[in-house]
């Protein structure tokens, strides 16, 4: 086990009544892009308590991982010409928690 690993979970605060179309352009738009440039995604989507809660959890090996991934990522031309603006404006606030990943090894 990577004991360097780390997991950035990102919690957002969707605008009113967008979580449905936020997930769908997730699933559809996003994901894949995450997928075609090699970021590891754990788990992603609406909160039980309220559609328009959004979570997204990705791994990454190390803090350098992060930095050099999401760098590349969002400065790639089908990121910032694809779902960028959608997903954008969609979110009211932006929470970003990152911790190891052997923090949770015992759930």
């Amino acid at each position: 086990m990577n004991t360097e690993a780390i997991l950035e979970i990102l919690l957002y605060k969707l605008e009113e009544g967008t979580g449905n179309e936020f997930h769908k352009i997730m699933v559809e738009q996003s994901i894949p892009l995450h997928e075609k440039e090699k970021m590891k995604v754990i788990s992603y989507g609406q909160s039980l308590h309220n559609p328009d809660s959004y979570y997204l959890i990705r791994e990454y090996e190390n803090s350098k991982h992060l930095e050099n991934s999401q760098r590349k990522f969002y400065s790639n031309s089908e990121w910032l010409n694809g779902p960028r603006e959608q997903i954008i404006s969609k979110i009211k606030t932006s929470t970003q928690s990152i911790i190891p990943k052997t923090s949770l090894e015992y759930l």
